[in-house]
């Protein structure tokens, strides 16, 4: 396996410009709890090279029931966890990684040069300040809300609300004490953030 190359790999399940629309685009993820690190894990798994992941926090016990984390991962910084996580299955991957708490200032500058900004936030507020900061960009932006609970998974579902603006999740379930974010939920929130992704960037490179 001394020669395997994942991009050799990846690249036999698209045509050649979709494969290189996928590696020239530049994802942001706002978060690398839940739905960051689920979603950047299928991102690099879909063939995307280029990400940006920004997050303040460490691993905690309690984040691995639903989060890309190990025990062995515990207390140290998410992004620099996710990032060599990321790396085992793609060594090629351009990653900027930065452990920083978000806001409006550091995050235009942290995510402009990425083409796609994807909200992985805990808190509504967090969610609603960066949805609002790319909105008016030629961004992708990506978010999610409603995501907790399990069962009826259906419910879970992708609006485009605008052409550049995608929101994943059923909205009302909100994480509370009869509403736990749990895997199965937020897995496939992410997968369908993740999947918002690919089908953008290949319809927006007439792919």
């Amino acid at each position: 396996m001394s020669d395997f190359s994942f991009s050799s790999m990846a690249a036999q399940y698209y045509t050649e410009k979709q494969y290189a629309a996928i590696r020239k685009t530049v994802i942001g993820i706002a978060g690398a709890g839940g739905l960051g690190s689920n979603c950047a894990t299928i991102l690099v798994r879909s063939g995307f090279e280029k990400l940006v992941i920004a997050d303040f926090d460490l691993v905690e016990t309690s984040n691995l029931n639903r989060q890309a984390y190990t025990p062995q991962d515990i207390g140290k910084p998410k992004v620099m966890c996710l990032k060599e996580s990321l790396l085992r299955i793609n060594p090629q991957l351009s990653i900027h990684a930065h452990q920083v708490t978000l806001n409006d200032k550091n995050s235009a500058e942290i995510f402009g040069p990425c083409d796609v900004a994807v909200e992985a936030f805990d808190k509504p507020e967090n969610k609603a300040w960066f949805v609002n900061l790319f909105l008016a960009s030629e961004k992708l932006v990506v978010s999610a809300s409603g995501v907790a609970g399990f069962g009826n998974s259906d419910r879970i579902v992708t609006r485009r609300v605008r052409d550049n603006f995608f929101l994943i999740g059923d909205s009302p379930s909100g994480v509370g004490r009869d509403l736990r974010p749990l895997s199965p939920c937020v897995s496939i929130a992410a997968a369908k953030q993740a999947d918002a992704v690919l089908a953008w960037v290949l319809s927006k490179n007439g792919c």
